[in-house]
């Protein structure tokens, strides 16, 4: 009789059926929630695939993933094929996704005026003692999705890496930018490096349709906005 040892495994499946190839070709919301577990715990036992163990798993909570988050490892561990690592594994994906819930609740902040720019860095950037140059990303709502410290200790057009800038904001589906920088010194006054930094950006930003909205330079208690003083 013809052994059937390894037909279960992931690796032997149709492209289309396996978990990790499905994501790459079509994206992560192209897969069920069982295909997903079976990515997290990567195979399944002798007599069952890694897809046909996570339905199994599911199963045992009625499909839903609240529940399955509550389970305790020893509860995931009575699974064949589920072993203390599988189990931290799944637990660990579980406790993310409620993190994520939660911070979901969070009202991301609009910027309105470049006095919200400076009251969401200064408490960040304007006591430090050295520069730092950060850039906000915002949404076509001109609400700040993400910010990201491009550079450290000076600000100089060999510093800020244009390229990375840009790589961010087409990850964040960003249509816009604000660039924020501090001056310890205290000074609210734009250097030549601060306003060729700021043209470098605007002129590479146009030909993606991402828009420069404001440079600002932060203190400790002040601001100083390009676009306030019709610079930018």
């Amino acid at each position: 009789m013809e052994e059937n040892t390894g037909t279960f495994s992931i690796k032997y499946w149709a492209e289309d059926d396996q978990p990790r190839e499905k994501l790459m070709l079509k994206g992560k919301s192209a897969l069920s929630d069982a295909e997903l577990i079976a990515i997290l715990i990567g195979s399944g036992s002798r007599n069952e695939s890694a897809v046909e163990l996570s339905k199994r798993i599911l199963a045992s909570v009625d499909n839903n993933l609240n529940a399955l988050g509550k389970q305790s490892l020893q509860q995931l561990m009575c699974f064949k094929g589920i072993g203390e690592a599988k189990a931290i594994t799944i637990g660990a994906a579980m406790e993310l996704g409620r993190r994520r819930r939660d911070e979901e609740g969070i009202d991301l902040k609009k910027i309105t005026s470049s006095r919200a720019v400076f009251e969401i860095m200064q408490p960040i950037i304007g006591e430090l003692p050295h520069e730092e140059f950060w850039i906000l990303y915002l949404n076509n709502s001109n609400k700040v999705t993400y910010k990201a410290q491009l550079s450290k200790g000076g600000i100089t057009g060999t510093i800020v890496d244009v390229r990375l800038v840009f790589k961010l904001a087409l990850e964040q589906n960003a249509t816009g930018i604000i660039l924020v920088h501090n001056h310890p010194s205290g000074t609210l006054q734009a250097s030549e490096p601060d306003k060729q930094i700021t043209r470098q950006l605007k002129a590479a930003g146009q030909s993606l349709s991402i828009n420069v909205l404001d440079h600002v330079i932060v203190t400790e208690k002040d601001y100083f906005s390009f676009a306030d003083a019709g610079i930018l």
